[in-house]
Formats: C-alpha cells, structure tokens, sequence
C-alpha cells in the first residue's frame, strides 16, 4: 500500500445539495422489491444456473411475495431466452409478478429480447447504457451527445416493437450513475422518459445503480434527492435504485437513498451479484421489519431459504450473514448469556420487543430458541442455565448455577469446543444424579417423624434409620447414623418440565448441605415422579458429594461418557 494513497485515487465530490431533505425523514412503507437474482446474481455464480435450478429460483422468489422479477438476459445466451420462454409458454408466471429482461443499447439484441417476450401480457424492458465519462471516453468511445443518440434511439426502437395493447413497460438505467456527472445524466433520463412518452398511466421505471460503490452512503442518497428534485415528468417516474456493496455500505445506501427519494429497491437475496455483490434484499427488508415496518416480504422460515439459496447457486451463507446466518442469535459470551435469558424471561407477548443482543424475536423467522444460547469456554452460567431450561424443563437454583458452571468450564478447559444441551445433561446427571455408581438410593419410608433410609454402598445393601421434626431432617438424622454428618443449608423444589403445565411432570429437588466439620456446600439434585422421595434423592446426592464416597469425580468423565462435542 502506498503512503500517500491520495495522489492515486479521488476522494469522491460533494453533491451541492444545502437543503437536503433526507436526513429528516422517516420511512414507513416499504418500497417495490426487484429481484435480480435470476439475472445478476446468476450471471456472479462460478457455474450459472441451469433452467431447472432457475425455475425453482423464480418459484422460491414468487413465494416470498416478490412482484417484480428479473427472470433474465435473453439476448446472452440460449439457456437465458429458454428460460424466458418457458416461462411465458407454460404459464408458469403468477398474475400479480412482472417479469423484467435487461439488453443494452445495441439493436439486434434488443431484438432478440423483445421476440423472447412475445406471448407475455405483462412485463418490462431493462435498457441500461454505460453514462460515466470514463465508460464513454475509454470503453465506448462515444461523446456525450453520441451516447445520448444512441440511447434515445434503443427507446424509440423498443417502443415500436412492443405488441399493442401489451401491458409492457420500461426500465433504464444509466450504468454507473453514482460515477457520472449529475448534470448529464439528468440530461439522459429526461430524453428516455420523452422518447417513450411516459405518463402518469405509461411510467418509466428510473434505476441509478452504483453499479460500483465509490462513495458514502450520504453522498449517494444527495445523488438520488438531487435526481428526485430535477428529473422532468416525475410522476410518470418510478425511482428506483441498484445499489452495489464495493465499500461494504450497499444496505446503509439503499436506506438513505429510500428516504432520498426513491421507491424501489433491485438487488439480490443474502447480497448475491458481482464482485462484493449487490444490496441484500433480505437484510434490507427485516430491518425495516425491526423498525415497525411491515417489508411485504415474507421471510418466516429464513433458515431454510439460506439453504435452498445455498443448493441453487452453490454459494454459502456465511455463519454471521445478518439475520441468516446460524450464528447470528448465538451467544457465547456468558455476560450475553445472562443477558438474553434475563431478557427472554420478562418479554411478554404482546410487548415491544426489548430483549439484549437480539434486534427481532428469532421465532418469527423460524429460528428455535435452543440455537439462541450456545456453550463454550467463553461461556457462563446464564447460558448454560438457559439451555437446561429450554431443552429439559430444569430450573437450577442461583447458587447451583455457579457451582455447576465450575464443572462445565473444567470439561471445556480440557476438551474445548461447544458443548451442545444434550451433553450439559450428561454432565448434570453424572454430577448430581450419579455422583458415585457405588453409593445409591433405593427407597425410604417415613412414618410419625421416623426415617428408614434404604442405600446401596459398595455391593452392600445398607439401612439406616432416624428422627426429625420434618422427613428431610430425619433423613440427615440416618445419614447421621452411618457417619455422614450433614447440615442443610436450602431447599428447593421445582416441575423438572415448566411447559408441560404439569402434565406428567417429574419433581426436581435441590439440597445445598455441608458436613458438621466443613463448611464447604456441595448441592445435590434428585428427580422423581414423587416429590419427597426426590427430595431424599437430592439429599442423597449431597452427601456423596461431600464425602467423596467414590473414588470417581465428576472431573474424572470421559469426553464419551459425556456426549461431548468437539
């Protein structure tokens, strides 16, 4: 890189705009969506789509509620005219969808692209010619009048092969807008607009595309009001923009140039086309779903159109794509963790929504709640509390929660990785359910303030009895008799399953107890169908966890017993 990067390349010119409008105004509709996945994002692919994978493409989009789809580019190749054909000759086009075809200014390609049409009752020419000074002095090697001659005349000649009464409009767009002088361009579009004779009932569909993003966003949304302002016939005008992502800034440009001005937006799902692609219709549209905006766009089942996207055009959607992507409603860290659960907890149904880290409710997209928090060393106890709720209906108590994170971070340290739901219950059933495999609850009995106490240690069956004004305290009483001094701290108790409303929902118990010699608490859980036998349970589980009956700790699963993932 060199230092003075200024001698080389141009800062991009201020749009003399004083009393911009833009920056004040609200959006609160969404505008015309174009999708040119069909054309644009197909001609970026390393292997373009065949006529089968487009036709599932062209469903997909009318699916999604798109109106205005370019199907195409007729005139470059016989699989592109094909599709079009087909199209139009099987019927396959919905009443409310128009189709768009782009060719430029050259006459027999557009002849080409108007016999593709032939049999449509609906659709729309997309004539584009290259503006800029650069295109014209470099590329065409064309003057400014001679390039505007040869557009006006492309106008004309499409305007007469159109069928009559044929419901077929125009776009044009002047590739390379945000790169041409302002005046110029003006200057083009009010040629094409007088050339078809554009009308309030007969509109031109306008499209400045950055066709390379050279600018800020704010310069560009200038471009468009200073176009909205000055173009002639603007209510026979549909103002459209095609914004592309070379600066990384296409979805923030489309945003402004909508307050700008402009009423319809083409680009491509998930940010497909050339180079860095263009404006990703999908970000655009939820987020301004986030801001109350309904986008007409439906994207409820967000997952699996990433999926469909990635079979059709063999492109991946990347793990942090906004919205679409698996890990975008992930939290590792565990400060997030916390956050989210504590958030998801007091969200009400009919309440805005207003949880931490997380811009619209995952579900509405089809997201699970289970992907929302995910376990690994970064991770803490809210997380991890978080998925034990949501997978298995377990609520564990604040101090548990911190004494079982301790368990979960040591396997992480040693293994790394995720740690999926599945495996945190492993790792809590071989912690507090099985803490030893050789010391056991079998069964109790309790009668007037007396506890028969039923354990297995070793491969001896042992029976201990005790007294207590309550039956946990007769039970810590037997313990007591076998030498195990315990001194409870807390319980709780809990429906192991909250959703099932209690429909065949297990008890979950949690004894936090220490020994008469150590004040070190250990917590114990139990589960049963039966409330104190869980509780007796959890008792259990405490003391040979502070004993240390068996020689085996929780440290000591191995990555298999476990169902770690790494």
């Amino acid at each position: 890189m060199i230092t003075h990067p200024s001698h080389r390349y141009r800062a991009s010119a201020p749009v003399q705009l004083s009393d911009r409008q833009w920056p004040n105004i609200r959006l609160h509709q969404a505008p015309v969506w174009s999708s040119t996945d069909l054309r644009d994002g197909n001609q970026s692919l390393f292997e373009p789509m065949g006529i089968e994978k487009k036709l599932q493409l062209f469903q997909c989009l009318c699916a999604r509620g798109f109106k205005e789809i370019e199907v195409g580019f007729p005139s470059a190749s016989q699989v592109e005219y094909d599709f079009v054909r087909l199209l139009i000759e099987k019927n396959m086009i919905p009443d409310d969808v128009r189709i768009a075809v782009l060719t430029p200014a050259r006459d027999v390609l557009i002849h080409r692209t108007m016999q593709s049409l032939q049999g449509a009752s609906r659709a729309l020419i997309h004539l584009y010619t290259a503006t800029s000074e650069i295109f014209r002095e470099h590329v065409l090697g064309l003057s400014a009048p001679m390039l505007l001659e040869m557009t006006v005349a492309s106008v004309r000649l499409i305007k007469g092969l159109v069928p009559v009464q044929a419901a077929w409009g125009l776009e044009y767009s002047p590739e390379m807008f945000s790169s041409t002088e302002l005046v110029y361009v003006l200057k083009v579009c009010d040629a094409v607009t007088d050339a078809w004779g554009a009308t309030q009932d007969r509109q031109v569909v306008i499209n400045l595309p950055a066709t390379v993003e050279v600018s800020t966003p704010n310069i560009y949304a200038d471009q468009i009001e200073w176009m909205h302002r000055h173009l002639a016939r603007r209510d026979a005008i549909v103002l459209s923009v095609h914004p592309h992502n070379d600066r990384g800034t296409a979805v923030a440009a489309a945003e402004l140039a909508l307050m700008a001005g402009a009423e319809r937006v083409e680009g491509c799902l998930f940010g497909q086309g050339e180079r860095t692609g263009n404006v990703d219709l999908v970000t655009l549209a939820l987020n301004l779903y986030t801001q109350g905006v309904p986008p007409g766009l439906d994207f409820s089942e967000l997952a699996a159109l990433a999926r469909t996207m990635e079979l059709l055009t063999q492109m991946p959607v990347h793990p942090r794509h906004p919205y679409a992507g698996d890990l975008v409603f992930t939290a590792f860290s565990g400060s997030h963790q916390d956050a989210i659960a504590k958030g998801m907890k007091r969200q009400g149904a009919q309440q805005f929504w207003e949880v931490p880290y997380l811009p619209l409710d995952p579900a509405e997209l089809g997201r699970n709640y289970e992907s929302i928090i995910r376990v690994n060393s970064q991770s803490g106890k809210g997380g991890i509390a978080h998925l034990l709720f949501t997978n298995y209906g377990l609520v564990l108590p604040r101090r548990a929660q911190i004494e079982f994170s301790a368990v979960v971070q040591s396997h992480m340290d040693q293994y790394g990785g995720e740690v999926v739901a599945a495996t945190l219950w492993s790792l809590f059933e071989k912690t507090y359910l099985q803490p030893s495999p050789t010391w056991e609850y079998l069964a109790h009995s309790y009668d007037s303030g007396g506890m028969e106490l039923r354990l297995r240690q070793e491969q001896r069956v042992m029976i201990l009895s005790g007294k207590g004004r309550g039956p946990l305290e007769a039970a810590a009483a037997a313990l007591s008799s076998a030498g195990y001094e315990l001194r409870i701290h807390s319980y709780e108790e809990r429906s192991l399953d909250s959703r099932s409303q209690g429909v065949k929902a297990k008890a979950c118990a949690w004894v936090e107890a220490s020994s008469t010699s150590n004040e070190h608490f250990q917590f114990g859980a139990g589960i049963d169908d039966d409330l104190l036998t869980a509780a007796i349970r959890a008792l259990v589980s405490a003391c040979g966890r502070l004993y240390q009956i068996s020689d085996e700790t929780t440290s000591s699963i191995s990555c298999s017993e476990a169902g770690l993932h790494i």
